[in-house]
């Protein structure tokens, strides 16, 4: 049976079908109201951004459904985890000041803030499942204690998993900083020397410290690696890869089954919400925000994960590529721009092996939502 996903275009003509009053319309098409009961205290999860971004969700749209959740009764909280790199999310404090400053404080969504896995990323629950890769997953405490979730993603690019949207918020981003290493595990890096420039840029971001400087290249010591890609993404001239063997696109299902464990003692009481705008190369990870590689679309709707990625990934590489991009090719319509800028990173993988575990399903019908 198809998933619904229902989807709302960026074009705003009046005050009447502003991008505000369609996510509304969006969400309520969801059904919270009919399974969320009151009193109950609601996760909103979302990616606040790293402080120098720009592309993260608009505060003004989180403000929306927790208007909606309020009306309800209910008892919402925004929420994320803690980073295995060192910026300004990598503890609860940086974080929650980064968050304020960055537009989400109670003033503008009227909502409270809590960091899901703790102070420094270590409160976290262990949650059995039956996956190919885990028995258990290492799950943030406040994610498990809440009754039920709003999962609003930014989609982008993401130079380890390809592509970044719903499967991925709830897999790294309900994970405690333990759980993020499992899924990185087997992913090292190699520095391309030829490309290398010592400026020293992925030292000053690796969270293991362990690249070091050896003749003005960068070196990376293997058995430190803890396979994070945040170095891949950091350095400026392309010089450090990452070898995308069997292993390596492993982390694709591993993915899959961290965001099956994040919603198995709540599947029915999960919505989530897509942005198809502001669709950069790189994850909302980065102090930096590159230039979007197609057009904005809209938002999408959906109470499976799965079925809202899949709608995502079809919408984008429907889209004609933008010139002034990352983009290298593929700007027709109907051509992936995902395996153009990540080329051997297999993305549908994590879609797959999310259906295959019954997270959800990858055939949908879309519902226009004026």
């Amino acid at each position: 049976m198809k998933s619904k996903v229902y989807f709302s275009e960026r074009r705003s003509t009046s005050g009447r079908k502003s991008l505000a009053v369609k996510l509304g319309k969006l969400f309520d098409r969801l059904g919270y109201k009919d399974v969320m009961e009151k009193g109950e205290l609601v996760a909103v999860k979302l990616h606040f951004g790293e402080r120098g971004l720009t592309t993260f969700i608009n505060p003004v749209f989180v403000r929306v459904v927790v208007e909606r959740l309020l009306k309800k009764g209910l008892k919402p909280f925004l929420t994320d985890t803690n980073t295995l790199y060192i910026e300004s999310r990598h503890n609860a404090v940086d974080h929650l000041q980064t968050a304020v400053r960055h537009g989400f404080g109670f003033a503008t969504t009227e909502a409270p803030i809590i960091i899901a896995d703790g102070l420094r990323g270590l409160d976290s629950k262990d949650v059995s499942l039956s996956g190919k890769h885990f028995e258990t997953v290492k799950i943030a405490q406040a994610i498990l204690d809440a009754d039920s979730m709003v999962v609003l993603s930014h989609v982008k690019g993401h130079v380890i998993s390809g592509f970044g949207g719903a499967l991925k918020n709830l897999s790294m981003g309900c994970s405690s900083r333990a759980g993020k290493h499992m899924m990185h595990a087997d992913m090292v890096p190699e520095v391309q020397e030829d490309k290398c420039r010592g400026d020293a840029v992925c030292v000053h971001h690796c969270p293991a410290h362990c690249i070091t400087m050896v003749n003005k290249k960068a070196v990376i010591d293997k058995e430190l690696c803890i396979g994070c890609g945040e170095c891949v993404a950091a350095c400026p001239h392309e010089a450090i890869k990452v070898d995308w063997t069997e292993d390596g696109n492993l982390m694709q299902e591993r993915m899959a089954e961290f965001a099956l464990g994040a919603v198995q003692d709540k599947r029915d009481k999960c919505c989530f919400i897509n942005f198809l705008m502001d669709i950069t190369p790189h994850c909302d990870c980065h102090d930096w925000s590159d230039s979007p590689f197609v057009p904005d679309i809209g938002i999408l709707a959906s109470c499976d994960p799965v079925a809202i990625d899949q709608a995502s990934v079809d919408m984008i590489n429907d889209q004609h590529g933008l010139a002034n991009s990352k983009l290298s090719g593929s700007y027709l319509q109907g051509e992936d721009k995902f395996a153009n800028l990540f080329p051997g990173c297999d993305y549908t993988r994590q879609l797959a092996h999310a259906e295959n575990m019954g997270l959800g399903s990858r055939e949908y019908e879309l519902i226009k939502v004026g």
